[in-house]
């Protein structure tokens, strides 16, 4: 399925939120968002998550619990390539 979000907010190295629509707004809307915080102790957590909004979340809701191994499977990567990089 191919989207084309909107972006909601480019915070370099802290946040990156973006929102998905199921063809026209209200019917099936997830905003996704990417956390970078700041431990102060020279390392950072990462927080990656989904809001869904519209009228069929009702209905797709025991779908979504798919979505989470998906992220899943994206952080894990994303902390695989990062400690490489150290």
């Amino acid at each position: 399925m191919l989207f084309k979000p909107t972006l909601l907010n480019f915070t370099p190295n802290k946040e990156l939120r973006w929102l998905g629509r199921l063809f026209i707004p209200g019917l099936f809307d997830g905003e996704h968002i990417f956390e970078l915080i700041s431990n102060n102790d020279g390392t950072t957590t990462f927080i990656q998550r989904e809001k869904f909004y519209g009228i069929l979340v009702p209905l797709l809701k025991n779908s979504l619990g798919n979505i989470k191994a998906g992220f899943e499977l994206m952080n894990e990567k994303i902390k695989e390539i990062r400690e490489k990089k150290l």
